[in-house]
C-alpha cells in the first residue's frame, strides 16, 4: 500500500489566500511485444543494448514502419478516459539533443494528436467526486536511458528503451491539491492496467508523470508562472514535491521575487525540489510533420469495435458494486482499487451472489495474500472454494470457528473445502435435542455460577457459553446454544 504524505492539503492551510494551479503529463509505456517503429522486443533487458536495431539506433536512411497495436491501445485509452477519437491523426518530429535521443528528435504527435477534450472522474477520501478534464493524449517514442556513474565519473547510454511505444496524457490545469493529483493518477494508472494496455509499474518507470505546477492569489484570474516536477516515481513522492513546490513558489511570491518558467529535480531524499533546467516553449522544440510517416486514420465503425472491447472502467464498476451488490463506499473503493480483485470478487459472487462474500474477501483473502506476500492467482483459496465455504456456513452446515479452520487448510493445500469438513468432522450440531442435552449437562454441574447468573450478574453467560462449545467439540451452532441457554437460565 502506498504511505500517505503527512498532510496533502499543508501549504494551502498555511497559505489560505492562494490557490494551485495543477496540470500533469503522464507518459504510459504500452506492452506491446515489439515497439513503436521497429520489430525490436518491447521487453525489458538487464542486458544493455540488447533490443536494439539501426531504427532504433538512429542510422541515417532507415524507416519507421507503426506498430498498429499502439493506435489500438491509443484508442482503448481515449475511450476509457472520455476522449474524442480523432478519424486523422498524424506524427511530428520534436528536436532536442540528448545523448540518449541518437536521432536528435522524437516522434511524437503535436498538432493533430489522436485523442482529445476527454475526462476523467476522480473520487477523493472523503468521497467527493471532480472532473479532471483530459486536454488530449498523443503516440509518441521513448528515448534511451542514460546512467551515471559516481565511481567513474563517466556516463553511459542504454538505447533498449529506445523505440519503447508512449501515450502521453496530457490534463487541464484543474487539479487544485496534492490529494486531487494522487486521486488523479490512482484513478488513470487504474484504467490504463483495465483495459490492459501498460502494467503502470512505477518503479519501472512504465507509468512516468510530471506535474506542472503554478500558484496565484485566489482572486488572480491569470494563472501563475509553471515550473515541471519531472519523472517522479510514486505518489507519495508527487504529493510531497507538490506540498514543497507550492509553497517555496508562494514564499517567493511573497518576497517580491519572480517566478522562473523552469524544469525542476525532486529529491525524495532531502524532501525539496532543485532547479534542474529552463523549461522549453513549443517554439524551442521545431516541430515539424515526419515526412517518413503516413496519416494515422480510423473509422468510426472501428472504434466501435474497439468500445466493445472495452472492459467495464473501474468508475463504472464502483457505482456498480454500491447499487447492484449494497456494498459501502471504502469496500468497492478497496475491491475496485486492483483489477485482479475484482476478477476474483465477481466470479465469487456469481457463484454465491450473498453480502457474506464481502467479508470474507476483504479480511480473510486479501489479509492471506498480504501476509504470504502472493498474488492473488496464485492463492490456493479460488473464487469457487471461498464461495463453497460461505455457502456452508450460511447454511449452518458448519461455525464459523470451523468455516475458518477450514479457510486455513484450504490455503495451505488447495484441498477442496467439503472434503476438509467431512476429513475432520467439522459438520455442525444443529439438533436441538442433541444440543439441549450438553446445556443442561452444563448448568447442572455448574449451579453456583446459575446462581449468580440469576443474581444478576450476566457477564457469567459467556462461561456457560464456551463450556457448552467446548462440550460439543466446537461443533454446537451458537445461535442455538445461546437460546437454549437463555431459555433454562430464565
Amino acid at each position: 500500500m502506498e504511505e500517505k504524505t503527512t498532510n496533502d492539503f499543508g501549504t494551502l492551510e498555511k497559505y489560505p489566500e492562494y490557490r494551485m494551479d495543477i496540470g500533469i503529463e503522464v507518459h504510459i509505456q504500452l506492452k506491446t511485444k515489439s515497439k513503436i517503429f521497429c520489430s525490436c522486443s518491447n521487453e525489458l533487458s538487464d542486458q544493455q543494448n540488447k533490443n536494439i536495431c539501426q531504427i532504433c539506433a538512429g542510422y541515417p536512411g532507415v524507416l519507421p514502419v507503426l506498430n498498429h497495436q499502439v493506435v489500438e491501445y491509443a484508442i482503448m485509452a481515449g475511450l476509457g478516459t472520455n476522449c474524442q477519437i480523432s478519424l486523422n491523426s498524424e506524427f511530428d518530429r520534436k528536436h532536442y539533443f540528448y545523448p540518449d535521443l541518437p536521432k536528435n528528435y522524437q516522434i511524437t504527435q503535436n498538432n493533430f494528436p489522436i485523442c482529445k477534450n476527454g475526462y476523467v472522474m476522480i473520487r477523493l477520501d472523503d468521497g467527493t467526486e471532480k472532473k479532471i478534464r483530459i486536454n488530449r493524449i498523443h503516440i509518441e517514442e521513448d528515448a534511451g536511458k542514460n546512467t551515471h556513474s559516481d565511481l567513474t565519473g563517466e556516463s553511459y547510454v542504454d538505447l533498449n528503451r529506445t523505440g519503447t511505444p508512449l501515450l502521453e496524457i496530457v490534463t487541464e490545469p484543474d487539479i487544485e491539491n496534492a490529494a486531487e493529483a494522487k486521486a488523479y493518477l490512482k484513478t488513470l494508472r487504474l484504467i490504463a492496467q483495465y483495459a490492459g494496455i501498460s502494467d503502470c509499474n512505477m518503479e519501472e518507470g512504465s507509468f512516468r508523470a510530471d506535474t506542472n505546477l503554478s500558484v496565484r492569489k485566489k482572486n488572480a484570474e491569470t494563472l501563475g508562472t509553471r515550473c515541471e516536477l519531472k519523472n517522479i516515481n510514486s505518489f507519495k513522492f508527487i504529493a510531497d514535491a507538490i506540498e514543497y513546490e507550492s509553497e517555496r513558489q508562494i514564499l517567493a511570491l511573497q518576497a517580491g521575487e519572480k517566478i522562473r518558467q523552469e524544469t525542476r529535480l525532486w529529491d525524495s531524499k532531502n524532501r525539496k525540489s532543485l532547479p534542474m533546467r529552463s523549461k522549453e516553449d513549443l517554439a524551442d522544440y521545431r516541430y515539424c510533420t515526419d515526412p517518413d510517416l503516413s496519416l494515422v486514420k480510423v473509422t468510426s465503425e472501428h472504434i466501435a469495435t474497439v468500445q466493445k472491447t472495452l472492459p467495464e472502467m473501474p468508475y463504472t464498476k464502483f457505482h456498480r458494486y454500491i447499487k447492484e451488490w449494497n456494498l459501502s463506499a471504502y469496500e468497492a473503493d478497496v475491491i475496485v482499487s486492483e483489477q485482479p480483485f475484482t476478477v476474483y470478487f465477481e466470479q465469487a459472487m456469481n457463484l454465491y451472489p450473498k453480502k457474506s462474500i464481502v467479508n470474507w474477501f476483504l479480511r480473510d483473502v486479501i489479509g492471506l495474500i498480504n501476509e504470504e506476500k502472493i498474488n492473488l492467482n496464485d492463492c490456493k483459496v479460488t473464487p469457487e472454494k471461498l464461495a463453497k465455504i460461505v455457502q456452508m456456513l450460511d447454511e449452518n452446515i458448519i461455525n464459523n470457528a470451523a468455516a475458518k479452520e477450514v479457510f486455513e487448510t484450504v490455503a495451505k493445500t488447495g484441498t477442496n473445502p467439503q472434503d476438509i469438513v467431512e476429513q475432520k468432522g467439522l459438520k455442525q450440531i444443529g439438533s436441538v435435542e442433541e444440543l439441549e442435552k450438553i446445556v443442561l449437562q452444563v448448568l447442572q454441574e455448574n449451579p453456583a455460577l446459575v446462581d449468580q447468573y440469576k443474581s444478576g450478574k450476566q457477564n457469567v453467560f459467556g462461561f456457560f457459553v464456551g463450556t457448552c462449545m467446548k462440550a460439543s467439540g466446537g461443533k454446537g451452532n451458537p445461535k442455538i446454544m445461546q437460546e437454549l441457554l437463555k431459555k433454562h437460565l430464565n
